[in-house]
């Protein structure tokens, strides 16, 4: 089975014909509250309450359409959080009020590096079409102030850990061994509160070639081989 590298996965099929997060809204069917089980609003207006200024930032936010509506939402309320979306393809939505525009990067992950912490850090859908999806949530999990909260959608059987066949029980396994949660039902790795996380795993590089996964789009297979075994005693 031929691996790709994530340079030649962001030019894959799958990853180009992506439409999970296109047009995601803040709120409704296939808003946050439903996708990650919380609404990022209402999270943060909870900190600005408190006294304290307020971060989110969301990794694949695709148009930005959810983040702009948080963002004039919060305005018309009175209040103000600072809001960040990064994605591949960048075709972000025109902002109708731009003294409450978020901040909208066009960026690939393997190269994003962010120049402060973050209250919330979401990913809906978007690990799916990731190659080194450890990675990226080991960064998001460093990213983190230190009573933060990352929480992103994870199919495990898009995760192969090992050479040989990896089981949804060990993947899940593997990942509450670093201090990260993982919810079977809702499909979601959470993690509270910043965290450096050093998965013993090495990255060979991605199947687009995998098929679809519990949304029913096709999703991108994540390989590793286990560093148990090399690392110096």
């Amino acid at each position: 089975m031929a691996l790709l590298n994530d340079e030649e996965l962001e030019n894959s099929a799958v990853v180009a014909n992506c439409e999970m997060n296109r047009e995601r809204s803040l709120s409704g069917s296939n808003g946050y509250a439903k996708e990650v089980g919380l609404h990022p609003l209402e999270f943060l207006k909870v900190r600005v309450e408190a006294g304290r200024s307020a971060a989110w930032l969301d990794l694949c936010c695709g148009s930005g359409r959810a983040l702009i509506e948080a963002a004039e939402a919060a305005q018309v309320d009175g209040w103000r959080a600072d809001i960040a979306g990064i994605d591949l393809a960048g075709m972000f939505y025109r902002h109708e009020r731009p003294g409450a525009a978020p901040t909208l990067i066009r960026e690939s992950l393997r190269s994003w590096r962010p120049d402060r912490s973050y209250d919330l850090i979401t990913c809906v859908h978007g690990l799916h079409y990731m190659g080194d999806k450890l990675r990226t949530i080991a960064h998001a999990a460093s990213c983190l102030v230190d009573d933060g909260l990352f929480v992103a959608n994870l199919a495990l059987e898009n995760l192969k850990l090992s050479v040989e066949t990896t089981t949804s029980r060990e993947a899940a396994t593997a990942l509450r061994r670093t201090g990260l949660e993982y919810d079977r039902r809702k499909r979601l790795v959470i993690c509270r509160g910043r965290k450096e996380i050093d998965f013993p795993y090495l990255y060979l590089g991605a199947e687009d070639g995998a098929g679809a996964n519990y949304t029913g789009q096709p999703a991108v297979n994540s390989h590793y081989r286990t560093l148990t075994d090399e690392r110096p005693t």
